[in-house]
């Protein structure tokens, strides 16, 4: 059997691809044209701080950014020069892009409340304090339902009823009330409303007192209530009534009176569950 012995390289073909290797690893690597073009940028407006509602554009609220090409708003703006005097109808967050649809259109040149009602609707204030205001909680583009607390027509009784649901607040802010001793601040609420919306406000401020109830932005269910007085507020808390009744004893006999007796007789425990449109009520023994 033949013996085999190992292949023995040239010092011409060893060195030869030591310097193939060599001048491979030195080269420089060519980026390829796909990812030159994932890493194109453009230039984008921004906000150079918080942008609140109503605002009016200046040249120092506005800076630029690039953006990755394929990560583009559809509605961007590329010159911040072109956005002065522009009004802001949607709260933008610094580093934002400024985007049209967060603008009200060019012939609006008018900032402040009446450049973001939309068509239709009133803006229609009230006032307020820290209570009302869940304590400094309820912001601009917060929505809310609002609750009176009036006399029942025709009787003594306090009723509260919810008398507005998801109304937007456009404003919130304080102003100085004075009276015959002194002055003292006030906050002011600015509700966005229908015209038949801001009756029913209006008449429950002048008549009654108001209280908000703020809502989850993406909660837009209307829920239909039937209003709650005093006594229906405390009528699950009564406590035992007491009542005479009248039996015979000892019939028959010389003490052969009727003698009355009192008896206790408890109320029962009454819930009522409001669900959707529906008031289920449910009793329970004491």
């Amino acid at each position: 059997m033949a013996r085999t012995y190992p292949r023995f390289v040239s010092f011409s073909d060893f060195f030869g691809s030591q310097s193939f290797l060599y001048n491979w690893l030195r080269a420089p690597a060519k980026p390829s044209q796909k990812m030159s073009k994932a890493h194109k940028t453009v230039t984008v407006a921004v906000a150079a701080e918080d942008l609140p509602l109503g605002v009016k554009l200046q040249s120092k609220m506005v800076k630029t950014a690039g953006y990755l090409e394929e990560n583009l708003p559809s509605d961007f703006i590329s010159d911040p020069e072109s956005l002065a005097g522009r009004v802001v109808i949607a709260p933008i967050k610094n580093n934002e892009p400024v985007v049209e649809h967060r603008l009200a259109p060019k012939d609006v040149t008018i900032g402040g409340v009446s450049a973001i009602i939309k068509s239709g609707s009133r803006a229609i204030a009230v006032k307020g304090d820290k209570v009302i205001g869940i304590s400094g909680f309820i912001r601009p583009g917060n929505r809310v339902d609002v609750l009176a607390t009036v006399k029942h027509p025709g009787t003594k009784l306090d009723v509260t009823k919810t008398v507005l649901e998801n109304a937007l607040v456009l404003a919130t802010g304080t102003i100085m009330q004075k009276d015959e001793k002194d002055s003292y601040p006030v906050d002011v609420y600015t509700l966005e409303v229908t015209p038949a919306e801001g009756e029913k406000l209006a008449l429950a401020a002048a008549e009654g007192k108001l209280q908000f109830a703020l809502r989850n932005l993406a909660d837009t269910q209307n829920v239909i209530t039937e209003g709650v007085t005093i006594p229906q507020l405390l009528s699950s808390f009564d406590g035992p009534e007491t009542i005479p009744k009248t039996q015979s004893i000892n019939q028959g006999g010389p003490k052969s009176a009727k003698k009355a007796k009192r008896v206790v007789r408890r109320r029962r425990l009454t819930m009522e569950v409001i669900k959707g449109g529906k008031v289920i009520v449910h009793k329970f023994k004491r």
